[in-house]
């Protein structure tokens, strides 16, 4: 079975939302990283990674996620990750992946895209 991952873009207000879907891993990432710049190339310096749809994601994936968090930051910035405690089947795999690396507190984290767009929304703790 062929590893797929599936990255649609859209807007909220000033916020660019990408929703990604399916596995994100070293085959797979490349694609979400180009959507990413092709973002901030276009001027988007406001950003929400909807993550709530993937279903797998190795260290490939959380280095995209870094390097996203890098970029987004050296632009000033903002980045929110969409990772709900209940999501893609049998909960956030990403949440756990991040949190087991020790690298989920880096994140601004939102249950879902009208949290992470909201303008007095707080992040999920860490």
């Amino acid at each position: 079975m062929a590893v797929t991952l599936k990255v649609t873009d859209g807007e909220e207000g000033e916020w660019a939302v990408l929703r990604v879907s399916g596995e994100l891993d070293l085959v797979t990432s490349p694609e979400l990283r180009q959507r990413v710049h092709e973002a901030v190339a276009d001027g988007r310096r406001s950003l929400v990674l909807d993550l709530s749809e993937v279903l797998f994601c190795d260290s490939s994936g959380v280095g995209v996620l870094i390097a996203t968090r890098r970029l987004i930051r050296s632009c000033q910035g903002r980045l929110r990750l969409i990772l709900p405690a209940q999501g893609a089947v049998d909960g956030s795999h990403v949440n756990r992946v991040l949190a087991a690396l020790g690298v989920r507190r880096l994140f601004d984290v939102y249950p879902d895209v009208a949290a992470a767009v909201g303008e007095e929304s707080t992040p999920l703790s860490a």
